[in-house]
Parts: C-alpha cells; structure tokens; sequence
C-alpha cells in the first residue's frame, strides 16, 4: 500500500504562522480579498451540485473550469468562522486551512475524532488519505454527501459544518473507507475500522455493505446496517433505523433499499426485503414485508397507509402524510377489529 505522508507538526506550524502573519499584516487588503461573495458562490454551487445531485448527471460531467465549489466554499466559510470565533482559528487552520484538497482535509477529520492508544491519528490518516485519493467513487460521493446534509438537514447551516461536526457524516465517509477496504481484501482492517466508528459513533455499518451516494444520515446514533444491506442514491436515514436480518440464516439476508426512500427515526427493517424507490417508512414502524415504490408504510408490523406524490421524498424530508392517509388507516383498523369479532 503507498502511503501519503501528512504535513509534519513542524511544517504546519510554520505555515501556520505565516498564514497569521500575513492575516496581521495585510489587513484590510486581506479581508477584501477574502470576503465571502455569499451570491456568486451560491450561483456556483446552484449551477453544478443540484444536477448531479438529483441523479440526472455525474459531476465529472459539469464544467472542469470551475473547480470543486465545495471544496471553495468550505475555505470561505472557515475563514469566516474564524475571523468570528478567534479561539478556534487554530483549530480550523488545522482541519480545513492547512490542506489542499477536501480528500486531504477529510482524512484529518476522521483520523483525529477516531484515533486512541492503538491507533494514533498519524496512521489513520495515513490509510483514509491513501484509500480516498485513489478512489474516484468515494471523491464523489463525499461532495453528494455533504451536499444532501446541507440541503436536508434545516440546522445545518455551512458546508464547513458537515465537515467539522456531523457524527452521521464523519460515520458514513469512514464506512466508505472500510467498504473499500473490504472490496480490496483487508477485511481484518476494515472491522478494526468498523468496531472504532461504532464505538465513536454510535454508528454500526457493516464493511461489506452497500450505500449509494446523496446520502443523509440524520444525527445517526443508533443506526444499523447490516453485511448484505443495500441502501440506494439519495436515501434519507434518521436515528435509530435497522436493516437488519431476521434470526440465524446466512446468506443474503437483510433490507434492500430503492433510491429516494425516507426512513424515519427507530424504524427497524428485517430480512432480505425490498423498500421501493421513492417509499416512505415512518417513524417507529416494523417493516417485515416489502414495500411498493412510492408508498408510504406504517405500524407494527406496517402497512401501506397510502402513497407519495414526491418522486424521492428523501430530498424534501417531509415526513408527515395528509389527513386523509390516517383517516383511511384508522377506518381500515376499525374494520378488521370488527370483522375479527
């Protein structure tokens, strides 16, 4: 495996001096050069991402003359953040300022918030840096990632906030680097890495699973995924969701999930089933049949209480239904109570 050196302590503190000094220094002409032009950036990221986002293109596809807006737009909003909270400029120079590339930037994130005894930061870094620089895939997917927590997550409020701050997804892009692992034979080091994202986490993804990209994991404590699950593009997933198996069988054996699905809080999906693209499974439910493409299910065990007019209900993250699908729950439950009488 080639291993990608990160910047030694030295040669960060000495860019990070220079780049002090030259905030001391330039003043003004700094602050002009640097101002966040909110509009024009806003145009930029309008004009590529919600393409490509949708499913309708691949970013390799987009203009190569504008460069990687996220990537510029995290930059920008770390330098606003620390001109706000002076105390934290160190620590943002040295997650996001120091670095040249998002791939970089992520690879230091990850390794410092899942680093102890027996794996310091410096070989995390190593092997998250080494694993995404060569993947085209996952330099994909970790743009659509950050894009669908800044789109659907209504508290979060920057791209640099995704990156910095958000355990859903810190947990999923280090699934993505286990997942790569695993497809490539290192399976021993893909569960290290997947018993330390549980542990950090909260977090149980399982290295041989299968996640598309667009993906919302939504504070994400308590979710489960497991080895044979299959999670599609622009999937939402809230806290507390299983995929999980049904007993003892081995095989493939857990959920299936079609693109654009919703699945809210502590639903638990079991066995080797399939949830249809664009379906809607409410919060608490106990999914234990498959579910039609744009349908909406609920209970224990659920049933479809009617079906979405939204074609991937994960972007707009509506999760209530109209009246009518409960009034036709409710009387349909009425009716099998009386007929079992």
């Amino acid at each position: 495996m080639r291993i990608i050196r990160s910047l030694s302590l030295s040669k960060m503190n000495a860019e990070r001096a220079a780049f002090e000094a030259a905030e001391a220094n330039d003043g003004e002409e700094e602050a002009a050069a640097n101002s966040f032009d909110v509009g024009s950036l806003d145009y930029k990221l309008q004009k590529i991402f919600p393409v490509y986002a949708l499913g309708l293109s691949q970013p390799e596809d987009s203009d190569s003359t504008v460069g990687d807006p996220i990537w510029e737009a995290i930059r920008q909003e770390a330098k606003l953040e620390a001109e706000k909270e002076p105390i934290l400029s160190s620590f943002l120079y040295a997650s996001i300022l120091s670095h040249d590339s998002l791939e970089h930037a992520i690879g230091f994130v990850l390794a410092n918030r899942l680093q102890n005894a027996t794996l310091p930061a410096t070989q995390l870094m190593d092997i998250f840096c080494n694993v995404i620089m060569h993947d085209k895939y996952i330099q994909r997917s970790i743009r659509l990632d950050v894009q669908a927590f800044k789109d659907r997550d209504p508290s979060c409020l920057s791209y640099c906030w995704v990156l910095l701050y958000l355990k859903g997804y810190h947990s999923l892009q280090s699934y993505r680097v286990a997942h790569a692992l695993w497809k490539q034979g290192h399976k021993v080091l893909a569960l290290a890495l997947q018993s330390r994202i549980s542990e950090a986490f909260g977090v149980d993804i399982h290295p041989a699973a299968t996640i598309g990209e667009g993906i919302l994991l939504d504070h994400a404590t308590g979710v489960v995924i497991g080895e044979t699950g299959v999670v599609g593009n622009r999937v939402s997933l809230m806290q507390g969701v299983t995929l999980g198996g049904t007993g003892k069988e081995i095989g493939d054996r857990h959920p299936k999930v079609g693109d654009g699905a919703l699945i809210g809080a502590s639903a638990t999906i079991l066995g080797n089933i399939k949830i249809g693209e664009g379906a809607m499974i409410a919060a608490g439910s106990l999914v234990l049949k498959e579910v039609p493409p744009h349908s909406m299910v609920a209970g224990i065990p659920a049933k479809v209480i009617g079906y979405v007019d939204e074609q991937d209900p994960s972007l707009t993250m509506k999760h209530d239904a109209p009246r009518e699908f409960f009034e036709q729950a409710a009387g349909t439950s009425v009716e099998a109570k009386s007929t079992d009488k």
